[in-house]
């Protein structure tokens, strides 16, 4: 495999090294330095981190005479994708006492799913959620007697919030164990046809009830590609879980088999200083996540949630730099919404491990970045055999569907999947991968509203049926905690399948399964913050062009008063979390004040 990267990818590096030079010297210098001995923590400390054990591990604990790992989780059996973490305790253990070693779980972290709260009020709580994980993380932590921890957590806003949590303790390693996807069900598109048919009045609530059944039917994350798998690839991708085995299903064998060889590895890595997460998170490992992340097509919350884990590990990057990385990084893959395809599809094709092994081919990833196996992402990368019993691997080879998965030298398109839209409007970001190319330009008359409801009831009401930008303001981080507006998916979809041209630009958040209407989102500055959007009046004629990046409107915003704040009842995050709402940051810079560098 190729180790030259691409000379744009090199010298953004470079330049984001150079900028971080401060930042992320300061962050190397806040972690404890030299060896960490529980020789030092207090008797009375150590006799309540042990007082569960007979004597013999007692000792063993207490005289630091073999790895003690430490467990976070975020299970719960509300999740699919987290259901199966219920046992992983005894399993990691179990393993654990083989080599010597000891376990614990350190802490629990709340874990909401996005798909439960579509649409609802506690949707407003989401993105906060992700900062609560970082610091449940860290409480959990805090005790000084880990030599190396275990982070259990799959979806949306919680991976990201473990590892931020973590790299607050970047002196020790860490690994990811995820679960995997359920088994394919009812296909996405055939889902997505019956909420549209349901928006409509054509399919009664069992009808929709019965599609969403089929589809989402058993543990595991959901199949299409978004958030929750957008953040497994980005895991593999930096090495802080064994790059190729994201999407084994929970009931494989080698599922069994990679939660051994994971404990395995971290149980090496804490004789190994170099692995210690806050080293091993470095310009390399990151910018790999994010060119999986383009190459891929995967979840616009990570224009987010990346940004913020980039901060945590004191590197300071932002959209642009994510601009030029999918500039030149290739779309390798088309899996639902990008595609009619799934991830078990995908996995079929290759997964990660292929992916990974022709973008590394291709200079696009450094395959000389370290994982936390020890040896280069180049040297680890592989694809795992499902029906082994003991960990077993293989060589990546060419892809076995090029419908769902390409080499870098045959691309879906020559850039990435997610492209930055800025103009006189702000900046924001759309999902392209998942929007044919006759649909990436509308310019037409805006409608404002300032609550998703008010778009559903304009559509039921019959007020769209022209050429229209749906503008959705007071959306934001600081105005209600920047939602995710899923749920205007099908209606969108329905006028667009109505050969009406529409566009979405809002301030908020979409799913990680944005589809296939044209969406500028994140648009900051946010309508509370006096972003520009906030000046939009019904009728004012926006251009929303994915293809040249312009997000745009003809009116004159100069000598406009910003639309009030619309008044809001008292809801689970509009009154419970004022405090972080009020220091909240903007969508491009993470939407978090979570240590700041």
């Amino acid at each position: 495999m190729a180790t030259t990267l691409n000379p744009t990818l090199q010298a953004l590096r470079e330049r984001i090294e150079q900028r971080s030079k401060a930042t992320r010297a300061a962050y190397l210098n806040s972690l404890p330095h030299g060896p960490q001995n529980r020789t030092a923590v207090g008797c009375a400390n150590l006799a309540h981190t042990t007082a569960i054990y007979p004597s013999s591990t007692k000792r063993v604990i207490s005289l630091h005479k073999s790895p003690h790992l430490g467990i976070v989780t975020a299970y719960n059996d509300m999740l699919s994708a987290h259901q199966p973490f219920a046992v992983y305790p005894e399993l990691i253990a179990q393993h654990a006492r083989v080599l010597g070693a000891t376990t614990q779980v350190a802490g629990g972290t709340p874990a909401m799913c996005d798909g439960v709260t579509q649409g609802r009020e506690g949707m407003e709580l989401s993105l906060f959620s992700r900062d609560v994980i970082a610091l449940s993380a860290c409480v959990g932590l805090s005790h000084d007697v880990f030599d190396g921890a275990i982070l259990l957590g799959v979806c949306d806003k919680i991976a990201p919030g473990l590892l931020i949590g973590a790299l607050g303790f970047g002196h020790l390693p860490f690994v990811f164990i995820p679960a995997g996807p359920m088994e394919t069900g009812l296909s996405n598109s055939e889902k997505a046809k019956t909420r549209q048919l349901a928006a409509q009045g054509k399919a009664t609530r069992e009808d929709l009830l019965q599609s969403e059944e089929k589809a989402y039917h058993s543990p595991g994350t959901c199949t299409f590609y978004g958030t929750a798998n957008s953040n497994q690839l980005m895991l593999d991708f930096m090495g802080l879980q064994f790059p190729g085995g994201a999407f084994e299903l929970p009931s494989s064998p080698q599922r069994k088999a990679l939660i051994g060889e994971s404990v395995r590895a971290l149980e090496s890595a804490t004789r190994n200083p170099a692995l210690k997460l806050g080293t091993l998170v470095d310009s390399r490992c990151l910018m790999n996540a994010l060119v999986g992340l383009m190459a891929s097509g995967g979840s616009t919350n990570h224009t987010i949630h990346w940004v913020s884990v980039a901060r945590a590990a004191g590197y300071l990057i932002d959209w642009t730099d994510l601009e030029i990385i999918s500039s030149v990084t290739p779309l390798l893959t088309r899996v639902y919404p990008n595609g009619t395809e799934d991830v078990n599809a995908f996995q079929a094709a290759g997964g990660t491990a292929g992916l990974l092994a022709t973008l590394i081919d291709g200079g696009f990833v450094d395959g000389e970045a370290p994982t936390v196996w020890g040896t280069t992402m180049a040297n680890t990368v592989a694809e795992v055999l499902p029906t082994a019993e003991t960990f077993s691997t293989r060589t990546p080879g060419a892809s076995r569907n090029l419908d769902v998965l390409r080499p870098h030298t045959n691309p879906f398109q020559p850039d990435g999947g997610i492209r930055l839209m800025k103009g006189n409007l702000g900046r924001g970001v759309c999902k392209v991968s998942a929007v044919k190319q006759e649909h990436r330009f509308v310019e037409a008359p805006c409608r404002v509203f300032t609550d998703q409801h008010q778009v559903i009831d304009a559509f039921n009401n019959g007020e769209l049926t022209e050429a229209v930008v749906v503008v959705l303001a007071h959306q934001g981080p600081r105005a209600n905690g920047m939602p995710e507006l899923h749920k205007l998916t099908p209606i969108l979809g329905i006028l667009q399948d109505q050969g009406l041209p529409v566009a979405l630009v809002t301030d908020g958040r979409m799913s990680g399964a944005s589809g296939k209407v044209l969406s500028a989102i994140h648009v900051c500055p946010e309508a509370k913050a006096d972003g520009p959007i906030s000046r939009l009046r019904d009728g004012d004629v926006v251009r929303v062009d994915a293809i040249e990046g312009v997000l745009h409107t003809t009116a004159d915003l100069s000598l406009r008063e910003p639309m009030p704040t619309p008044a809001q009842a008292v809801s689970h995050g509009r009154g419970y979390f004022r405090v972080w709402r009020n220091t909240v940051s903007s969508a491009e810079e993470g939407a978090s004040n979570l240590f700041p560098q």
